[in-house]
């Protein structure tokens, strides 16, 4: 298990970035952190890692992870941390890269550990290949390999698929995180994916104010935001008073609603012009406008602008938010 106790982190220049992070990870669970450019998700990571220092204290079950104040070289054998600038050895091949930190005594086995890796990531036809001619996704996903090479009991990754193309992205975080399952390996990662952040964490962790923010399962913080900049960070979110979109209602206090929860009907008391229609593949995004506010809502197609719309929100999801 992961510990941390009071950890924090500033600037030498005074400027805070964390402050008394607690924190308590399973062996094998996944984590995703989120939260805006600058909240402190790569700083946790490199303190995690012993590459910064903190007064606070850093456990892995019994062992006490020290930092850069106590090790020449940071790290231990069984963290593995995937930095956004990869540190690869471009001269060298993918193969030899990826196999920098197995032992030369056994080749054979060495050889079928690198084939592994490789098909993990898929790179497999890319194997003699000088690193430095590959693409900047194609680097990633060698260092994500190479992390991955001395099977490690916690890896920590900094945004490891945002320079990977979207049609590749899909099956291969579900490659890798599926991989890391079966090898029961902690996971830590920082991103700002949704599908990273949601589709495969067992816990999200917001960090915003120096702090841990908010943290819950995927589905509970996703379901019920705390705040509208949570529900935010999984993209387009509105918040509207609740009595303009119930009619008998008279309290100012408001509502977190997301596009695909307004539903546009047939005929309701609660109208809305429509301003704009955004294409998003499957379906539509119709920003409109709620007497004062702009709202977003998810529909399956292009509406005129100008047009008057009627809207419906469930009476069951409204009691839910009220609470």
């Amino acid at each position: 298990m992961l510990r941390l106790e009071n950890v924090s982190f500033n600037y030498e220049n005074g400027a805070e970035v964390l402050k008394n992070i607690n924190l308590k990870v399973q062996p094998g669970e996944n984590i995703s952190i989120i939260g805006e450019s600058g909240c402190g998700k790569s700083t946790l990571l490199q303190l995690i890692y012993g590459l910064l220092h903190t007064d606070g204290k850093i456990f892995w079950k019994e062992t006490e992870l020290l930092g850069p104040y106590f090790n020449l070289v940071p790290g231990e054998d069984f963290i593995k941390y995937l930095a956004q600038d990869f540190d690869l050895m471009l001269p060298l091949s993918v193969a030899k890269n990826v196999g920098k930190y197995l032992s030369n005594m056994y080749p054979e086995k060495k050889e079928k550990r690198i084939k592994e890796l490789l098909e993990v990531v898929e790179l497999e036809e890319f194997a003699d290949r000088k690193t430095k001619l590959l693409s900047g996704g194609q680097q990633q996903r060698v260092a994500l390999a190479r992390a991955l090479a001395k099977e490690p009991e916690l890896i920590l990754l900094d945004e490891p698929f945002s320079h990977i193309d979207h049609f590749r992205k899909n099956n291969l975080r579900r490659k890798l995180f599926r991989y890391l399952k079966e090898k029961n390996i902690t996971c830590i990662v920082a991103t700002h994916d949704i599908t990273d952040a949601l589709s495969f964490a067992d816990t999200t962790m917001v960090l915003k104010n120096h702090k841990i923010y908010a943290k819950a399962s995927p589905e509970k913080l996703y379901n019920n935001p705390p705040n509208k900049y949570v529900a935010s960070l999984f993209g387009d979110v509105n918040e509207v008073m609740f009595k303009d979109i119930i009619s008998e209602e008279n309290s100012r206090k408001k509502i977190i609603l997301y596009p695909e929860e307004i539903k546009i009907i047939e005929n309701s008391p609660i109208k809305a012009q429509v301003l704009h229609s955004y294409f998003k593949g499957n379906s539509y995004l119709i920003e409109a406008k709620l007497k004062n506010t702009t709202i977003y809502i998810d529909h399956s197609h292009a509406i005129q602008p100008g047009a008057l719309i009627s809207l419906k929100v469930s009476k069951k999801l409204i009691e839910k938010r009220r609470k």
